[in-house]
């Protein structure tokens, strides 16, 4: 028998995992775990780590759901994936329809980067980008509302990356928690998590409850899409919709609430808390990622990192206290912010003669 691959050698934790003539991986898992040699000592947290899931296949954490969500598709005999996303999650999928052999129907929100989208086109994705999604609420909601209804068709499969809409498909999310269980022995005190529509949170708490660690569980989201972090912190129950989206944080523009309230209930039962950071202090911290670290990071994959270290500067974590930050999705992800942060002209041209006093 051969050694199960990528999340299904975690196949009995996750519920009613599909046999295994269905599952399909594309290598996603067993991502590298680094402990900071920078930014964690120099913020007076010398046990801080970087789960780089960045490392997937498709460069983000999304290949987790994407492996298990197309396996079920198979499993239930469906012919046709259905899908929205901001950019990962539709690159995900595209990459395992292609190896399912089966077609992949994306809408996509306006503000997707043009990196994510041809990546999706490169795996033979059709992309459909509607104007307004991601951005306006109603716009959002209405588009969610349609793919419900176009979903409903026999031969295809609706999968949103979030609990409410396709919860086979987020279990294969929850093995990150399954991996920084076994890598840590299980010693994790705090995981610090970004947010669009809560998805990765909630997966995240939930895999740990069947570990033996039991770390606190923080939901971070930058400040112009604050439908999570800002009610948990205030002690409310439920999240609330954001009307516009104004971050320009690619993937985290999620106005509306999918599995909000949920990552509340498991959040704060975690002892773990909601932190909103801005914009251009995650465009920093992306920065630094590569600066210091050596850690090619999209924005959103920097957000984790952002709240860690306003909570530390806060006081709202012990110094000691091992602390998990995943980044969540390559810098290759997002050119434009690579751009900003070197400027277009960063290597200039300079003849062969010229160099040494270029160097000096």
């Amino acid at each position: 028998m051969s050694t199960p691959r990528g999340i299904w050698k975690w196949a009995d934790r996750l519920g009613n995992a599909p046999d295994e003539s269905h599952r399909l991986t594309l290598g996603e898992g067993d991502t590298p775990l680094l402990r900071s040699r920078r930014i964690g000592p120099e913020a007076g947290l010398p046990r801080l780590y970087f789960k780089l899931e960045s490392a997937n296949p498709t460069g983000s954490y999304k290949d987790r759901f994407a492996a298990a969500a197309v396996s079920h598709i198979l499993a239930r005999g469906k012919t046709n994936c259905l899908a929205t996303s901001s950019g990962n999650t539709g690159a995900a999928l595209a990459a395992a329809c292609a190896v399912a052999g089966i077609p992949c129907h994306l809408a996509i929100v306006e503000p997707a980067p043009r990196g994510k989208l041809n990546q999706m086109l490169a795996y033979g994705a059709t992309l459909y980008r509607i104007r307004g999604f991601g951005i306006d609420p109603a716009i959002t909601s209405a588009t969610f509302a349609r793919l419900r209804q176009l979903g409903r068709d026999p031969a295809r499969s609706l999968e949103v990356s979030a609990f409410t809409v396709s919860p086979d498909g987020m279990q294969g999310v929850e093995t990150l928690a399954y991996e920084l269980d076994a890598t840590l022995d299980s010693r994790i005190d705090h995981v610090f998590l970004p947010a669009g529509g809560g998805g990765l949170c909630l997966a995240v708490a939930r895999g740990f409850e069947k570990c033996a660690a039991s770390p606190a569980v923080h939901c971070v989201q930058p400040e112009g899409n604050d439908t999570i972090a800002g009610p948990l912190r205030e002690g409310r129950d439920h999240g609330r919709r954001v009307d516009p989206c104004t971050t320009a944080i690619s993937g985290l523009q999620v106005p509306n609430l999918l599995d909000a309230n949920a990552v509340i209930a498991a959040a704060r039962a975690s002892g773990g808390n909601g932190h909103l950071v801005p914009d251009d202090f995650i465009f920093e911290i992306q920065r630094r990622l590569a600066r210091e670290e050596g850690i090619y990071s999209e924005p959103a994959g920097a957000v984790a990192l952002a709240g860690a270290l306003r909570a530390a500067a806060a006081g709202e974590v012990d110094r000691d206290a091992i602390i998990v930050c995943p980044i969540t999705g390559s810098g290759f992800k997002d050119a434009a912010s690579i751009e900003a942060m070197v400027g277009r002209d960063g290597s200039p041209l300079v003849e062969l003669d010229d160099l040494e006093a270029a160097l000096s």
